[in-house]
C-alpha cells in the first residue's frame, strides 16, 4: 500500500512541475517524504478515481470529467453556483405569480398520470398549506411523482401560476418538510449528471474529508485572519446551515484561492528576477529617436520609455506590461524600445496575434526606425518562401535587427544571433507554449507585453503579478473624444443617413457585424449577407469592402490595404477589425446588435475611430433593450475612459468573461471574486509577501501542503498557464 501510494504521488505531481515554474523536480521526493502514513491515507480516499463512489461508476464518471471532476477532492471545490434556501417559506395566496418563491404545502391527493402524446406525460397532485390549495404539475418525471406521499408536508421551490381561485407550480424543486438542511445547493451540471446524483456524490466526498480532518493552512495563520477549518468550509459551502455560515464559508475558501494565486505569481516574479539577461548601456543616447519623430511624445510615453530602458540595464530580464487605452501610443513606446536595443547590439523581436496587425506593426516600425539605420522585416504566414529564407539568413547572422510578424517567427527554422527584446502584443491571445518557443530562442531576453485592453488594477495586479506594470493614461496631443449615441433599429435610417455625411466629408467608416452568416441565428445582422444589402441599397453610391475572419490571409489584407489607401470607403466587417487597425481617416463606426458585445470589447471597436485630428463617431445600435443593456450602453455613451470600463465590465460580467473564454491565462478561480473581493485581495497579498519573506519557495515542513495547492491551482490554468 505505502508503495502504491508513492508512485500516486509522483504521478500526482510531475504535471504540475511541467506547467508551473516554480517547483524543480528534484525535491518531490522530499516532499513526499513530508505526508505522514496517516495523510497520504486521506490523500488516497480523496484522489482515488470518482468513479469509486457510490452511484457514479464509469459512465457518471466520464460525464463528471467535462465538468474537471476526477476525484472526490475535486467535487469538494465544484462549489455551487447558488442556493434554493427553503428556509422561509410563503403562504399560497401571498406567493408572487411568475416569481421564484418557497411553499409549505401537505399533498391532499394524486391525480391520475396525463399522457399528452408520444414521450410526454404530465403528472398532477393538489395541495395545501391549510388554508389554500395548489396543483403541482411534473412533467415527465414519474419517479418525483412517487416520492410524493399524500398527507405528507414539502417545502416546494418554483414559480407559481394561476389566479385567485386556481394556482399551480410546475416542476418544482421538492425538499422533505423535516429535512435539515434547508439551504440547498445548485450545482454546474453536465449531461448525464443530475442534481440529486452531484448532491449525493459531494456528501460522499465531505464524508471523506470528515473521516481524515486536514488542513492545508497553518493554525496561527487561520486565526489570525478569522477563518474556518478547512473542513467546516468545505461543509458549510455546499450545505450551509444558514446564510451567515455560509458566507463565512466562502470567505474562507475565497481566501485559499487568492493566496494561492498570489503565492504562485509573486514565486514565479522572484524565479524570473534571479536568471540572467542582457544588460544593456545606461548612457544610451535616445535623443535622434525623439528627434526623428513626426510628432511629440506625450509625457506618460516618455515615462514609460525611461522605465523599460531602466529595465533593459537591469542584470534581470525585464518582464514589464505596456498597458494602454486604445490609441494612447504604444507602439512609440515599443519602438523606442527597439531602437535602444538595437544601439546595444541586441536584437529584437515583436509577435502579433494576427496578420492584420503584424502588417500594421511592421509599415509603423520601418517609419520609426529605418530613417535611423535600424532594419526592419515581417515574417508572417502569407511572406513567399525567397523572402522567407532571406528573412532566416539576415536574423540568423544579425545583420536584421527587428522582425515583427506572427506565430511564424517562433518556427524551429528561425534562428536569432543575439536576441535581446521580445515584444508580445495583445498576450492573452497566445497560448503560453508558443510565448516559451519565441523567448526560448533568445535563451533569456527581456520581454515587454502591450496591451490595449484597459485592465482594473485589481485584476491587473493578479493576471500580470509576475511583470511590473507601465500605463498609459493620455491620448496623444490632438485627438478628441469619440461621441458615442445608443440607439434602436427604429433610427436605423437616420444613421444611415448620418454615415453618408461622414463620407460626403472625404472620411471612411465602419460598420461592424457580429456573425459571418445566416447559418446559427439568423436574427442577427450577418456580414456578407449585410454587405451585399447595403451596397445595394443605403451606400449603393459608395464603395463598400468586406473583412471577416474566414477569408484567407492575402485576401484580408488586401482589403485592408484598399481601405488604408482610401480604395474603400465603408468597410462591413466582424470583430476582426478590434485590435490595433489604424486608418486615421475613419470617423465613423456602427456597431449592429451591440447588445451582443461585453463594454470592453465595445471599447476596443471604438477604438477603430477617433486616431485623427477630425471628431469621430460611434453608433451603438440594439433591439434587445433590457435593463442590463440599457446600463451598458449608458456606460459606452457616457465615458471614453477605457480604465472605467473596464471597471464596469468587470463588475457586470465578472473577471472570468472579461476576455472572453479562458484568454487571460488567469487560474480559473472557482470561489473567490475578483471583482467584488477587493478587501480580501488586499489582505490576502500582504500575508503572501509575509510567508515568502520567511520561506521564498514554500519549501519549509510547514507549507507542504500550501505548496501542492498552489500547484494544483495553477494546473488548472493548462495552455493558458503565465510565462
Amino acid at each position: 500500500m505505502k508503495k502504491a501510494s508513492s508512485r500516486w504521488w509522483r504521478s500526482f505531481l510531475l504535471p504540475f512541475a511541467g506547467n508551473c515554474a516554480i517547483i524543480e523536480q528534484k525535491r518531490l521526493c522530499s516532499l513526499e517524504q513530508h505526508f505522514s502514513e496517516r495523510r497520504n491515507r486521506f490523500m488516497d480516499a480523496l484522489f482515488q478515481p470518482v468513479a469509486n463512489l457510490k452511484g457514479i461508476g464509469t459512465k457518471r464518471a466520464e460525464a463528471l470529467e467535462k465538468l474537471g471532476i476526477r476525484t472526490p477532492y475535486d467535487l469538494l471545490y465544484h462549489v455551487p453556483r447558488g442556493y434554493l434556501d427553503y428556509s422561509h417559506p410563503v403562504p399560497i395566496a401571498a406567493a408572487p405569480t411568475g416569481e421564484p418563491c418557497v411553499i409549505r404545502v401537505q399533498i391532499v391527493h394524486k391525480l391520475a398520470p396525463q399522457f399528452i402524446r408520444k414521450g410526454m406525460t404530465i403528472f398532477k397532485a393538489v395541495a395545501t398549506d391549510g388554508l389554500n390549495d395548489v396543483t403541482v404539475i411534473l412533467y415527465n418525471n414519474p419517479y418525483g411523482f412517487q416520492a410524493l406521499h399524500t398527507g405528507s408536508w414539502y417545502r416546494m421551490s418554483g414559480k407559481l401560476q394561476g389566479g385567485l381561485l386556481r394556482r399551480e407550480i410546475s416542476a418544482p424543486h421538492v425538499l422533505a418538510d423535516d429535512s435539515k438542511e434547508l439551504i440547498y445547493p445548485s450545482y454546474p451540471l453536465t449531461s448525464g449528471i443530475t442534481m440529486p446524483i452531484l448532491v449525493r456524490a459531494v456528501k460522499q466526498a465531505i464524508e471523506l474529508m470528515r473521516q481524515q480532518p486536514f488542513d492545508w493552512m497553518p493554525e496561527e495563520m487561520r486565526l489570525e485572519h478569522g477563518l474556518l477549518p478547512l473542513t467546516a468550509a468545505l461543509e458549510q459551502v455546499h450545505f450551509p446551515a444558514n446564510p451567515a455560515l455560509m458566507e463565512t464559508a466562502r470567505r474562507r475558501l475565497a481566501f485559499d484561492e487568492l493566496l494561492q494565486l498570489q503565492l504562485g505569481m509573486l514565486i514565479r516574479r522572484a524565479d524570473n528576477r534571479r536568471r540572467s539577461a542582457y544588460p544593456m548601456r545606461q548612457d544610451t543616447d535616445l535623443e535622434p529617436f525623439y528627434g526623428a519623430l513626426p510628432f511629440t511624445m506625450t509625457a506618460g510615453q516618455k515615462h514609460a520609455v525611461e522605465e523599460i530602458t531602466a529595465d533593459l540595464c537591469g542584470d534581470a530580464p525585464m518582464n514589464r506590461l505596456l498597458q494602454g487605452d486604445v490609441g494612447s501610443g504604444k507602439t512609440a513606446v515599443a519602438a523606442a524600445a527597439c531602437y535602444f536595443a538595437a544601439r546595444n547590439g541586441m536584437q529584437c523581436a515583436l509577435m502579433a496575434p494576427t496578420e492584420i496587425l503584424a502588417v500594421q506593426h511592421y509599415h509603423t516600425m520601418q517609419q520609426f526606425l529605418e530613417p535611423l539605420g535600424v532594419s526592419v522585416g515581417l515574417l508572417t504566414g502569407s511572406v513567399r518562401a525567397k523572402e522567407r529564407r532571406e528573412i532566416y539568413e539576415a536574423l540568423a547572422d544579425g545583420s536584421m535587427t527587428l522582425v515583427v510578424g506572427t506565430h511564424a517567427i517562433f518556427q524551429k527554422e528561425v534562428s536569432f544571433a543575439r536576441l535581446g527584446l521580445v515584444i508580445t502584443d495583445e498576450q492573452h491571445r497566445f497560448g503560453v507554449a508558443q510565448r516559451t518557443l519565441l523567448a526560448d530562442k533568445g535563451g533569456c531576453p527581456h520581454k515587454l507585453v502591450m496591451s490595449a485592453t484597459p485592465i482594473p488594477r485589481t485584476l491587473a495586479l493578479m493576471i500580470y503579478g509576475d511583470l511590473d506594470i507601465s500605463v498609459l493614461k493620455e491620448l496623444p496631443r490632438g485627438r478628441l473624444p469619440v461621441q458615442t449615441f445608443a440607439v434602436t433599429g427604429k433610427l436605423r435610417q437616420r444613421a444611415y443617413s448620418f454615415i453618408r455625411q461622414q463620407l460626403e466629408q472625404g472620411h471612411q467608416g465602419y460598420i461592424v457585424c457580429p456573425m459571418i452568416d445566416d447559418r446559427d441565428e439568423s436574427e442577427l445582422q450577418a456580414v456578407s449577407s449585410y454587405a451585399e444589402s447595403i451596397q445595394a441599397g443605403a451606400f449603393s453610391a459608395y464603395r463598400v469592402g468586406l473583412l471577416h475572419g474566414r477569408m484567407k490571409p492575402a485576401e484580408k489584407d488586401s482589403v485592408m490595404t484598399a481601405f488604408r489607401n482610401h480604395e474603400l470607403d465603408l468597410l462591413v466587417s466582424t470583430t476582426v477589425i478590434e485590435v490595433g487597425v489604424d486608418v486615421p481617416n475613419a470617423t465613423i463606426l456602427l456597431i449592429e446588435n451591440a447588445e451582443r458585445f461585453g463594454l470592453s470589447q465595445l471599447h476596443q471597436l471604438r477604438g477603430r475611430v477617433g486616431r485623427g485630428s477630425a471628431q469621430s463617431y460611434c453608433i451603438l445600435m440594439t433591439d434587445h433593450v433590457t435593463e442590463d443593456c440599457r446600463t451598458r450602453m449608458q456606460i459606452m455613451s457616457r465615458t471614453n475612459d477605457g480604465f472605467q470600463i473596464a471597471e464596469a465590465d468587470l463588475q457586470l460580467r465578472g473577471p472570468g468573461d472579461f476576455f472572453g473564454q479562458r484568454q487571460h491565462g488567469l487560474p480559473p478561480l472557482q470561489i473567490a471574486d475578483l471583482s467584488h473581493d477587493t478587501q480580501l485581495l488586499h489582505e490576502v497579498q500582504e500575508t503572501a509577501k509575509k510567508i515568502l519573506e520567511k520561506d521564498a519557495d514554500l519549501s519549509a515542513p510547514e507549507h507542504g501542503a500550501l505548496r501542492l495547492e498552489v500547484l494544483r491551482l495553477f494546473r488548472r490554468s493548462g495552455e493558458n498557464g503565465r510565462n
